[in-house]
Formats: structure tokens, C-alpha cells, sequence
């Protein structure tokens, strides 16, 4: 047993499947918390497609291009973490309309959401999330196997380690989530992505700004580092990068758009939810 490559796939699959594990198990806790049990099928699906589309890409490539190489996994990688930070958003925006709902008319407002398609959204959230983090650990493994064909059965086996680890972990919130308060679960979840989305924009951002598609000036320079104190390559560091985007050296627009985006998004997702105004009386109903 090569136990570097075993660790190096291992981490791979942990830090790439947290992200899509976390947001399928909340997806699937608001369906059964809500009474729309027969959406988990749904998301079932869009997630199942989504690890069987990865599965698929990673032999192409292992077995064709093998690793891609610059500019073009920063481009691909790039793109995928902001389309993916936007649709994060979209998501937990419109769980915060549907919380506001909870104590008066939440069966009604889901039954709404549903009827417009609000749970084939939601499959596609799953497909998004678990596809975005399926291709890109495919690349990242493809990457890693290729560099020494003989060691990629460890990296494989690790990466699966990594990922089993991950689902555990999603199915730990799922469970818990079932014995909390639905409006604080909807609240405090939602806060969760915001940080998961902030550090995928900033991603985002850092690879297009590594590869000078940004132009080059102050604000690609290294705003500071870190990384003998808190490395995001391995340990605690790299759980941190996973979650919340973590970077010990971030450049100055990666880190202002981290912070931007936090700031406005949290300002937004925590100001009161207005509540639709009863309407009046009628003068038929005045009379009676």
C-alpha cells in the first residue's frame, strides 16, 4: 500500500464531497420537514445522474487527455465555482421565503413552490452541486493518477475513503436536522452556504486572476500570508478551504470579493422577511 497516494486521494475526496454532501442533505431535510417527501426522488435522481456524469467523465479523461493543463483547468474551474456560487444563492434565498412561512402558512406556500416547480429546482441544485464537485474531483484524481499510472488504485481507494467519509458526515446533519426548530434549521443552514458561497466566488475569481485573464495590477497582488502559521494545503487549514473557502495567501480582489459578498448577502439574508399584509374586509363581509 502507497499510503501518500492513499492520504492524497483520500483528502481529495473529503474536501471536494463535503461541500455537495452538506448541501443534498439539506435540500433532502427541508423536503421531509415540509411534508414533500415524494421531492426526495427527485433530488435522488439529479444527485445520482450527477455521480454516474462524473464517474463517466473521469475515465474519458483518465483514458484520453489525462489531466488538462494551463490556462484551461483554471478557465474550466473558474467557471463551474461561479456558476455554482450563484446558484447557491438562488437556493438558500428561496428557503428563506419559504421559512417566513413556518409558523402560519408553510404547507400552503410549499405546496405553491412545488406546483411552480420548486422541487425539480431543487434536483437541480443537487445535480449542480454534486456535479460541480464530481468533475472537478475527477480532474483533481485524473491529475494525481496519471503524474504515476502504478499508484492509481491508491488514489482511487483513497478518494472513495474520502468521499464515504463525506457522505457520513452530510447524513449526520440530515439526522440532526430533523430535531431542530424548522425556522432556526432554515436560518442557520442558510448562513452555513452563504460561507460555502462566498468561498466559491472567491475561487472563482483567484483562477481567472491566476491565469492574468484579470489583467495585472494591486489588486492581484498577495493581500498577505499566513501560511506558516495556517496552511490551507493540509490539516485544519485545508478542512477550512473546503467549508468556507479558507486561503492563507488569498490576492487583494479574491479577498475583497470574499468579504463583499459576505457582508451584502449576510446583510440581506438576516434583515426581516416582510410578511404579506391581510387584506381588508369586504363591505359583504362588513354586513354579515
Amino acid at each position: 500500500m502507497d499510503l501518500g497516494s492513499y492520504t492524497s486521494g483520500l483528502l481529495t475526496g473529503l474536501r471536494e464531497g463535503v461541500e455537495g454532501a452538506l448541501i443534498v442533505s439539506i435540500i433532502l431535510a427541508y423536503l421531509v420537514r415540509t411534508g414533500r417527501g415524494e421531492g426526495v426522488n427527485r433530488v435522488w435522481l439529479g444527485t445520482g445522474l450527477a455521480g454516474l456524469l462524473s464517474l463517466v467523465v473521469g475515465i474519458i479523461l483518465f483514458n484520453t487527455v489525462g489531466a488538462l493543463e494551463e490556462p484551461y483547468e483554471q478557465i474550466f474551474e473558474g467557471i463551474t465555482m461561479l456558476v455554482a456560487a450563484a446558484v447557491v444563492t438562488w437556493m438558500l434565498f428561496w428557503m428563506r421565503r419559504q421559512a417566513a412561512s413556518v409558523k402560519g402558512d408553510l404547507q400552503a406556500a410549499v405546496d405553491r413552490a412545488v406546483a411552480s416547480g420548486g422541487t425539480w429546482g431543487l434536483a437541480l441544485l443537487a445535480f449542480t452541486a454534486v456535479i460541480r464537485e464530481g468533475i472537478e474531483t475527477s480532474l483533481f484524481l485524473v491529475g494525481q493518477a496519471t503524474s504515476d499510472r502504478s499508484d492509481a488504485v491508491w488514489i482511487l481507494l483513497g478518494a472513495l475513503t474520502g468521499l464515504l467519509i463525506a457522505v457520513a458526515i452530510g447524513y449526520g446533519i440530515y439526522r440532526g436536522s430533523r430535531r431542530l426548530n424548522l425556522a432556526s434549521f432554515f436560518r442557520w443552514t442558510g448562513i452555513a452556504l452563504i460561507f460555502i458561497a462566498a468561498g466559491l466566488l472567491s475561487h472563482g475569481i483567484h483562477e481567472f486572476v491566476e491565469i492574468g485573464a484579470l489583467g495585472s495590477g494591486p489588486w492581484t497582488a498577495t493581500a498577505y500570508n499566513i501560511s506558516g502559521v495556517l496552511s490551507h494545503e493540509d490539516g485544519i487549514g485545508a478542512f477550512l478551504r473546503a467549508i468556507v473557502g479558507y486561503s492563507a495567501s488569498p490576492d487583494v480582489l479574491s479577498l475583497a470579493a470574499h468579504v463583499a459578498y459576505l457582508v451584502t448577502v449576510l446583510l440581506l439574508y438576516l434583515r426581516p422577511v416582510r410578511r404579506p399584509t391581510p387584506p381588508a374586509p369586504t363591505a359583504v363581509a362588513a354586513r354579515s
